[in-house]
This record gives structure tokens, sequence and C-alpha cells, in this order.
């Protein structure tokens, strides 16, 4: 005796050996022995031997039409020997051959669609309306695997399917997996070996590594859904005309490209030998309100973006261009004015709204080469605004001291990148538009800690006047080493103050632009739009917070592209750098911290040369190998700048 039997979703035949009724020994045709549960035995029979039966039954099975099955087939349930006799024609009350009723089963079971289980060796006709969706979707599935092959097909020929365009920075930031077209992007990938970005930018989708690296911020940050990097339609502002007009000649220290003229000062002299120093930033908030369009665009944008070659404005340029303290032009600006004796000493102060005359914006890169250590040291020379400078200059030393903070800054330097649009690269890997200049200067300077005292003297003067008189308002925290923002006055170690409301930025941080408000209603002795615990004021703090810090390492980011950028445009072969720790280097010429895996167990500040085995500028990453120890530099400051730590709290004004 042979069997038919069922088992792990498979069919099996076999001779049985000893039948327990329960259950069978069965011997298979491998010579196998298995145990099988009577209830999963499907068919008994004496002839063919087991092999032969799903060989022969195999074969009969596919010369069955299923549609045809389908329509012979009864609408209730039925047993697949039933419908192995009607379709052979075997007389009423006998039985089909093994071989014919195994077929039946074996194309029955084949086509699930058609004929649903209802046990084992049972099955019912699917209904028609249940049938042809069946049949839709089976053929829309089989369309898709072919539309997918193809696209699999144009990709690795590096040609762009048509299907792509409109869902490009889709399937390179977000892919759906469940679309077809990243189906096919991901199997391309695989054919091809390559990633997602280096397919579609040989296909010509990118047109520059630069826009692949930018599109991916702006995806996230600025989607076309929420209207881009655009602007809504909003309601100019409108200042009160009753503001003062101050009696200063107001002028800004700022590098040459600073458009987002925040603060300026002013030296006017006083009775008895002493000076009104006046800082003066520029005031936005005195010409809309938190509730305002204006008001509403940069608590969307909380921040201004700053990247080499390009920035994205929190505010709206002409917006900008109105509050900004350009030379020539009378600005609304709250002024907070010091009272300084002639040996120095702080002996008040006062704050005010009023309109400033801004007459010169001084330049650091026109400024520095005749005010610096070595000329303040030696006897400056003439040029404008000399004796100002200086005396600020002293002023700001007489603060430091105050806070109890060195002007040292290890040797720590600041990078310019600027990116001529108009040039050609110059580099094969990304060839059009974008040629960059990196320059660098060293931190510190008697200009930056002039600026850098005078900012943190007004923003920890503003944040006690809002915290006494109990005006919510954001502070900059740090205690035990970590800066955080709070809604609460307390010290900040680092900078020696015991509270500090960023205040001074209000064109580029909203932060700043809340205080400003909150500062606004006390001088006017308003209720403050941000009321003691505002929900609004937490949810602002919290968004700035994180939204800032996104756009920070957005920014170290791309300037880490630009720096891979200027050593293919340089052509550079090796580099030089200084050891941080274990595989960690600081480059010299450019300022980029890399792990170089080949490199030995050196002490820190070790001067190494490195070859330059590849870069990528799609993933922004570069390839360094170990070559040798390289001399000391007749200065120590390289090795001095690689040990330095993070850039100081005062640096971000």
């Amino acid at each position: 005796m042979n069997v038919l039997f069922e088992e792990d979703g498979a069919f099996r035949a076999g001779s049985v050996l000893a039948d327990n009724v329960t259950s069978l020994q069965i011997e298979l045709p491998s010579g196998k022995r298995s145990k099988v549960k009577a209830a999963n035995v499907l068919l008994r029979y004496a002839t063919p031997a087991p092999g032969e039966l799903l060989e022969r039954a195999e074969a009969d099975a596919e010369g069955i039409e299923v549609d045809f099955l389908w329509e012979v087939c009864p609408d209730a349930e039925f047993g697949f020997e039933d419908l192995a006799a009607e379709y052979h024609g075997v007389k009423p009350g006998a039985k089909p051959d093994p071989i014919q009723a195994a077929a039946v089963l074996l194309r029955l079971h084949s086509a699930p669609i058609y004929f649903h289980r209802k046990g084992r060796g049972r099955f019912r006709k699917a209904p028609p309306e249940i049938l042809q969706a069946a049949l839709a979707g089976l053929e829309k599935k089989r369309l898709q695997a072919a539309a997918i092959a193809r696209m699999v097909e144009e990709l690795a020929r590096s040609q762009l399917p048509a299907e792509f365009g409109p869902l490009l920075a889709q399937l390179i930031y977000k892919p759906d997996r469940n679309r077809s077209e990243t189906k096919a992007l991901e199997a391309a990938c695989t054919e091809t070996g390559k990633s997602a970005a280096r397919l579609l930018f040989d296909c010509g989708a990118l047109p520059s590594t630069h826009e692949f690296q930018l599109g991916r911020f702006l995806f996230e940050f600025f989607p076309e859904s929420k209207g881009g990097t655009g602007f809504p339609p909003f309601s100019a502002p409108l200042e009160p005309a009753e503001l003062p007009l101050a009696a200063v000649q107001a002028f800004s220290v700022d590098d040459a490209h600073t458009t987002e003229i925040d603060d300026a000062f002013s030296v006017t002299k006083g009775p008895d030998g002493g000076w009104h120093v006046g800082i003066h930033i520029a005031a936005p908030g005195l010409g809309f309100e938190p509730d305002s369009d204006l008001g509403r665009i940069a608590r969307a944008r909380l921040s201004t973006v700053y990247m080499p070659g390009r920035k994205i404005t929190m505010l709206p340029e002409d917006v900008v261009e109105h509050f900004t303290l350009a030379a020539g032009h009378t600005v609304a600006a709250i002024s907070l004015y010091l009272d300084i004796a002639s040996d120095l000493r702080l002996l008040g102060h006062e704050t005010r709204m009023e309109r400033v005359p801004i007459v010169a914006n001084l330049r650091h890169h026109d400024i520095e080469p005749v005010f610096n250590a070595d000329t303040l040291a030696a006897g400056l020379p003439d040029f404008p605004y000399r004796d100002e400078l200086k005396l600020l200059w002293e002023f700001a030393q007489v603060l430091e001291a105050g806070r109890g903070k060195s002007s040292d800054n290890g040797n720590r330097k600041d990078y310019n990148f600027i990116v001529d649009w108009e040039a050609d690269s110059g580099i094969a890997a990304e060839p059009g538009k974008g040629f960059v200049a990196i320059s660098e200067r060293e931190r510190g300077s008697p200009l930056d800690t002039l600026v850098a005292e005078l900012m943190i003297f007004a923003n920890a003067t503003w944040g006690a006047m809002l915290r006494d008189a109990g005006i919510p308002a954001l502070y900059r925290v740090q205690t035990a080493g970590k800066v955080r923002m709070s809604t609460v006055a307390a010290a900040h170690e680092g900078l020696g103050v015991d509270c500090y409301a960023w205040s001074s930025s209000p064109l580029r941080r909203y932060c700043d632009l809340l205080n400003q408000w909150q500062l606004i209603a006390l001088l006017n002795d308003e209720p403050p739009h941000f009321p003691p615990k505002s929900a609004d004021l937490l949810a602002a703090m919290r968004d700035f917070e994180l939204t800032y810090a996104a756009y920070a390492e957005f920014q170290r980011g791309m300037e880490r592209y630009w720096c891979l950028r200027w050593l293919l445009q340089t052509g550079a072969t090796e580099v030089s750098g200084y050891v941080i720790r274990e595989s960690l280097v600081r480059l010299e010429p450019v300022p980029l911290v890399l792990r170089v895996p080949s490199l030995p167990e050196l002490a820190r500040g070790t001067r190494v040369r490195l070859s330059v085995e590849d870069i990528d500028l799609l993933g922004a990453e570069i390839r360094l190998r170990y070559l040798e120890l390289a001399p000391e530099l007749a200065s120590n400051t390289g090795s001095d700048a690689a040990l330095a730590g993070d850039e100081d709290e005062e640096a971000a004004e």
C-alpha cells in the first residue's frame, strides 16, 4: 500500500510499512522513514510507485487549465478526488486513478487565488468578484516587476528612469521602500555596487555634489511643502514714530561678509574726563511683535543658517536691510549706555530705545593690520576711530578682568570660506562653478576681545534686568561644564557671570529676538509677550535649542565638504597635520579633524605627513594614509592649535 500525504506544506508519496490507525510508518522513495499522522494522508493507492506518482502527476498538472478547472468545479466546498473524477469523466460511483487525482490536487494547490483551501484536500472556488480583484492585483504585481526590471536596467546604463524625476528628493533623502522606484534603486545599487547617491549622480539626476549635500538639509528643514527657503507674504514692519534720535556717531566692527549687522558702538566724552560708551543693538523687536507675520516667520526659522558661499536668513532680506546697522542709515536700536570714569571704572548704565545714526561699518581686514597686539604695544598709527577703538579695548580688558577670565585663546584660529560662484571649480570630480578660498586668522585679537567683552556685558546686564523684574527670558546657563538653555536665570560658569541672556543678535537668532521683546516690554512698563510659566516660551526654548544645534551641525558638515573641495582644487596628494589622540589628526591647511587608521601610536601634538588616497565629495569622505613623521615648524603655533579645546561661548557672539 502507498499513500499520498501532506507534510510541512508539501505533498509527498511513500510506501506504508505499518498502519497504526492514528499514524503510519512511511518509507519515502529516498529510503528515509517517517511517522505520518493518519489525518495528513490524502490518498491511499496501490500503484504506481510513490516516486512515479508525483513525477507523472506534476507533468499532468501542467496541462490542466486553471480557468477551465474553476469553471467546472461546483460552487460548494468539494474534495479533490470528486473534482478529478468529474474533470476526467470517470463513471459515477468510480474513483479516478491515483495519477489523475494527484494531478488535480497539485493544480488546485498551485492556484490559491482561484481555489481557497477549506481543509486537507478540500477546496472552494473563489467567488467571481474576489477572483477578478485577485487577478487584477496579480497583473499589477507583474507589471510592477517588469517596470522594476526595466528601471534597474536603465540605472545600470547610467540612464535616469522617467519615473524618478518627481521623486528624486524622496528617493535620495527619505526613500519609501514600498514604492517600486525605491525597490528598483536598491536593486540597481546591489547590481552595480554603487551607493544610491553615486548611482543617481552618474545618471545626471544630481546637478552637483554641493546640491546633494545642501539638498539633504533643505529636504529636512525647508521642505517645499512648507515653502522651501522662500518667505510667505508678510506685513511690513512699523516702528514707533516717537523714537528719539541718539546724539552719537556709531560704528560697527564685523568681518567683510557680514550683512546682518546686529551691534555697533559709540564713544562720547563725558564730564570729569570720563566717557559715555554706547552698545547699540538692532531692534527688529520694535518693528513687529511675536504674533505678527514676521514674528511667526522668525518663530518658524529660529535662526539664520550659515554655510560657505550661502546663507538662509531668519528674516526676509528686505527686513534685514531695514533693521541692519548699515553705515549711512539711522536705525532703530536698543542702546546700553555705560558711564565710564577716566580710570575706566564703570559708574553706571542706562538702557534706551532710540534711533541711532550709523556712520561706519569697520571691517576686520581693514582694521586688524593697524589695530593689533603689536601696534597697541608700539603705538597706534593714525586711522579712523583709532581713539575710540583704543578706549574700548582698554575698557574691555577691565571687563575681562572683572569676569576673572583670561584673553588667552590658545592660538586658536578662525577660518573664512569664500566661494566664488562665477569661477570654475577647477576639479574633475565637481565640474562647473564654485571656487573656494579658505583663509585663517588668529582668534583672540584685540578686536575680537573688544567686541566679545562688550557683548557679554550687554547680554549679562539685560539678562539681570529681566531677572530682577520677574520677566521670563531665555538664558544660557553653564554648570559643571555643560551649557544649556533655561527660562530661569542662573550662572554661566564659563563666562564668569551670574546670568547670561542672548540679546545681541536679534536679526539672526530667535532667542535674542524673543529676549528683545521681553526687554522692550520692561522698558515700556507693559506686560511681557511671554508671561511667567508661558508654554509658548518653553516651546520656543526647546525648538530653538534643537534647531540651532542642527543648523550648527549642518554648517560644520558643509565646511568639511568645502575643505575636501579645496584639497581637490589644489591637487593635494600629501598633507600634514598634528596628532590629537590615537588615530585622530588635525590637518594644517584646512580645519579638518580626520581619522587615519594607519597612524601608528604617536604622542599628542606630533606632526605627521599623510598621503591623500581618495576623496569622495558625495559622501564628504577622505581616505588618508600615514607616510612618516614631519619636521616641526619653526613656530609651534600649529601644534598649539591642534591641541586647543572647543571654542569659548563668547566666540559665538
